[in-house]
């Protein structure tokens, strides 16, 4: 599966199959890429589509490229804005640390840098994280959220799991670690008929040559482990869509539940046999659920 392949390259790199953050040549969909300057870091975004802007935010270790099963569908109505986040794929990975508002911060450089005045954003997992923050601080750029596997704050397991994730990732072969992640984020049900693709996916790992940096990685893990915006939730007031897998173990729906209570007038979508990656494990009722959520008023 393409989708899976985007996943595990920009675990360990991004981009191209061979490897490499940008490439005209190898560079799947041989899309432009600008840049956005974030208080002296470089933001790397594509541009998708037309209509109005949708921002999209994905989690750690993924760039912007593994969007590319939903903006097949998304570009049909709206322009996307496909960033790459610090320290991932075409962006600058700097030495740490990062923080989910400094991310913010980050995709309004690129908001600014696009011209945008108010968008639409949806988040995957740390893009969601994100997205929280850029809803927070900057209220008047945002006109509707979709909030995907995500959390407003991380319990004491949660925050030992990332811990370890750093730890497991140094001391692992590219493979190994690639395995260790499938079997957190796809539920059991996918396994069963997508075995192969996640064997590939472990092979795509082994061969890349051109992995996220150490401190791309750990930088954005401590942003996720130090989120937090429970107090703030209330705070939160544009239209909010929050989806999440009923076998999801990685951010289980007890913190997608939290959003929901939090976020007034949200709305609580859930997948039953979906794990962190719903989104492409069911991937027709998600992208059909997320455009007719982020086209209707």
């Amino acid at each position: 599966m393409v989708v899976l392949r985007f996943l595990f390259l920009s675990h360990y790199g991004g981009g191209c199959k061979k490897g490499h953050s940008l490439c005209g040549k190898c560079n799947q969909k041989n899309r432009m890429s600008y840049f956005a300057d974030s208080n002296g870091i470089k933001i790397r975004y594509q541009i998708k589509g037309k209509g109005e802007p949708l921002v999209l935010l994905m989690g750690f270790g993924a760039d912007g490229d593994t969007w590319e099963k939903h903006v097949a569908e998304y570009q049909h109505h709206f322009k996307c804005y496909l960033i790459d986040n610090r320290g991932v794929g075409g962006s600058d990975q700097p030495k740490g640390p990062y923080s989910t508002k400094m991310m913010a911060e980050d995709t309004i450089a690129v908001i600014n840098h696009a011209g945008i005045d108010t968008a639409k954003v949806a988040g995957i997992s740390m893009g969601g994280a994100i997205a929280q923050e850029l809803a927070l601080n900057f209220p008047e750029r945002v006109s509707k959220l979709a909030l995907i596997s995500t959390w407003p704050r991380f319990n004491t397991y949660a925050k030992t799991v990332y811990e370890n994730l750093k730890k497991i990732r140094v001391a692992s072969k590219p493979e190994d670690f690639m395995e260790l992640l499938q079997l957190w984020i796809f539920a059991p049900p996918y396994f069963e008929g997508g075995l192969q693709s996640l064997k590939e996916g472990q092979r795509s790992a082994a061969s890349n040559s051109n992995p996220q940096s150490r401190f791309g990685f750990e930088g954005q893990l401590d942003a996720c482990i130090q989120h937090d915006t429970v107090a703030r939730l209330a705070n939160i007031k544009v239209p909010t869509l929050i989806t999440v897998g009923e076998k999801d173990i990685f951010t289980p729906p007890e913190f997608s539940k939290v959003l929901h209570e939090g976020i007034k007038d949200s709305r609580y979508e859930s997948f039953p046999d979906g794990g962190h990656v719903h989104h492409w494990e069911d991937l027709e009722r998600f992208n059909q659920l997320t455009t007719q959520f982020l086209i209707n008023d």
